[in-house]
C-alpha cells in the first residue's frame, strides 16, 4: 500500500481518543507510522477548518499509516474503517487485527460518542429538562453516516450500517438489511437481509429479505464467504459457502459448508452427493429444497437474474 497522511478531529475525554472524524487523506511522505496533536497555527494553515471553531474536547491530529500492522490505537482504528467507507480499499485488504481490543464499547448520540455511563446522565438531564437527546446506538463501531455518506446509495436504516462497511454506487439497503464493518458491495446491489464481516457482494446481485450471510468473527466458521454477480440470495435464507456468477439459493434454505447437495442434470436424474463446500465459488447452481424427499438438490441455473433498474439507476 502506498503510504497514507490523514488529517481528522478526535473527540477526546481527557487524554483518551474516543473517536476521529477524518476529513483529509493524501499521500504520505513519511518513513514510518505516526499520530501527531495539531497545535493552534497548525490547524489555522487548514482550508478545511477556515472559520470552524474547535470545541474544548477537540483535538486535531494528523496520521501516518506507512505500514499495514495489526491496530494498536484508535486514530488508527477509524483511519482504517474510514478507508474502506470510502473505498479506498475493499473488505479483506486492509488489516483489521485486535480492533475489538482497541476501540470501546460508547454510546453513539446526537451529541456525539460518550461513555455510557455519561450518556446515562445525559438521558436524565434531557429527560428532566426537556433537551432533545438521541441514543443511535451502544456500539465499539458507530454508524456509517455519522462519518462517511457514500455518494449514489440509498439507506433506510443509517444505525444497520457500521463504519467500515464498502457501499458501491446503486447500493440499496433497505430497513432490514445490515452491513457489518469489512464488508459490503460492488454496487449496484439490493441488500434486505445481512452482510456480514468479510463478506463482499458482486455487483449486480441480491440478499433478499431476511438472508443471511456467515461471517467469522465468531461461531468457528473460517470459510470467507462471497457472491457473485447476478446472484439471489432468496428471502430468509442463508449461505456459508462462497456463490459464483448467476447462483440462484431458493427462498427459506440455508447452505453450510457441510450440507449435503444432491447434483442433479438437466434431466433431473441424480448424478452424486458431496458437500456444499465442494461448490464453493462455482456458477451458474441453483439450489433448492425438494419439498418431498427433503434433500437439497443443485443443479444448472438456467434462468439469468437481474436488479430492477428503476430501484438503483437513480440512487
Amino acid at each position: 500500500m502506498k503510504p497514507i497522511k490523514a488529517l481528522g478531529i478526535a473527540t477526546m475525554l481527557n487524554e483518551k481518543v474516543l473517536d476521529v472524524f477524518y476529513f483529509q487523506i493524501s499521500e504520505s511522505d513519511q518513513s514510518k507510522n505516526s499520530i501527531t496533536r495539531l497545535d493552534e497555527d497548525a490547524c489555522s494553515k487548514l482550508a478545511h477548518l477556515k472559520n470552524l471553531i474547535i470545541a474544548e474536547n477537540k483535538e486535531v491530529i494528523e496520521v501516518n499509516l506507512v505500514e499495514d500492522v495489526k491496530i494498536e490505537d484508535v486514530p488508527t482504528a477509524f483511519l482504517k474503517l474510514h478507508l474502506i467507507s470510502l473505498k479506498q480499499f475493499k473488505p479483506n485488504e486492509l488489516n483489521l487485527d485486535n480492533i475489538f481490543n482497541v476501540l470501546e464499547t460508547l454510546a453513539w448520540t446526537s451529541k456525539g460518542p460518550m461513555t455510557v455511563k455519561d450518556a446515562q446522565k445525559e438521558l436524565l438531564v434531557s429527560k428532566a429538562n426537556g433537551s432533545d437527546f438521541k441514543i443511535n446506538s451502544i456500539d465499539k463501531f458507530p454508524p456509517l453516516a455519522d462519518y462517511v455518506l457514500p455518494e449514489k446509495v440509498r439507506i433506510a436504516d443509517t444505525a444497520r450500517i457500521r463504519l467500515g462497511a464498502y457501499l458501491g454506487e446503486g447500493t440499496t439497503v433497505m430497513h432490514a438489511g445490515f452491513v457489518n464493518f469489512n464488508a459490503g458491495t460492488e454496487g449496484p446491489n439490493m441488500i434486505e437481509g445481512r452482510v456480514s464481516s468479510r463478506v463482499f457482494l458482486s455487483k449486480g446481485s441480491d440478499l433478499g429479505g431476511g438472508a443471511s450471510t456467515m461471517g467469522t468473527l465468531s461461531g468457528g466458521n473460517d470459510q470467507v464467504v462471497s457472491i457473485g454477480e447476478n446472484s439471489l440470495v432468496g428471502a430468509n435464507s442463508g449461505v456459508g459457502i462462497s456463490l459464483g456468477a448467476n447462483c440462484t439459493v431458493e427462498a427459506g434454505l440455508y447452505i453450510t459448508a457441510g450440507t449435503k447437495i444432491t447434483l442433479l442434470d438437466d434431466e433431473n436424474n441424480e448424478l452424486k452427493t458431496i458437500k456444499a463446500l465442494e461448490l464453493s465459488g462455482v456458477s451458474n447452481m441453483l439450489y433448492l429444497r425438494d419439498s418431498v424427499s427433503g434433500k437439497v438438490i443443485g443443479k444448472s441455473n438456467n434462468t439469468d437474474f437481474s436488479l430492477n433498474e428503476i430501484l438503483h439507476v437513480n440512487n
